[in-house]
């Protein structure tokens, strides 16, 4: 793929595309995104910088543009998983932006706040989860986040959470999570 035009997204992610400047997709963006978009596992690994995000981004916004849930409640339907807050809030970033043109909703769960404002998003119904390991089991332990919709799992720099000592964690996150799901 030599242009994001090349790509089947959704009107209102192309939009997102267009707005944030692209043009020609990344080396590991044409690599994983023609597998991602039709729901296949995808591993990606590149270096810092080269478009990781916007290659588990854009697919999880084009799948739920067009698969929507229907319903007035919103299930979380994807989720971010990521090693730190800061990384989460760059997901979040990301989705905002690539985003801006669909009606989505995400919301971003972290540690070193308080929990009080990431509850009202969660009860105010939410599509996509970006979160940190420890506080989002926290929601889950708690009730307060179902993840049986899932139908997407993106575990962002899984190496690095591993390095950090997240494995029990990460294990515990995929077991609440659907069997039937696309991992990226």
């Amino acid at each position: 793929m030599t242009s994001f035009d090349d790509f089947d997204f959704a009107p209102s992610v192309r939009q997102g595309v267009r707005d944030a400047g692209y043009t020609t997709p990344t080396p590991v963006q044409a690599a994983t995104l023609p597998h991602a978009l039709k729901g296949i596992d995808v591993v990606g690994v590149a270096q810092t910088g080269t478009g990781k995000t916007a290659a588990f981004v854009l697919p999880i916004l084009d799948y739920l543009v067009k698969e929507p849930s229907g319903g007035k409640r919103r299930p979380i339907r994807a989720l971010v998983v990521t090693p730190t807050r800061e990384l989460a809030i760059q997901v979040e970033e990301a989705i905002q932006t690539y985003g801006k043109a669909t009606r989505l909703r995400s919301t971003t769960i972290y540690g070193g706040v308080g929990k009080g404002g990431q509850r009202t998003a969660l009860r105010n119904g939410t599509d996509i989860v970006v979160a940190t390991p420890g506080r989002l089991l926290d929601f889950v332990g708690t009730n307060e986040i179902d993840l049986s919709h899932v139908d997407v799992l993106v575990l962002d720099e899984a190496d690095r959470m591993l390095d950090m000592g997240f494995i029990r964690d990460i294990r515990k996150i995929v077991a609440q999570a659907p069997e039937q799901r696309q991992t990226l």
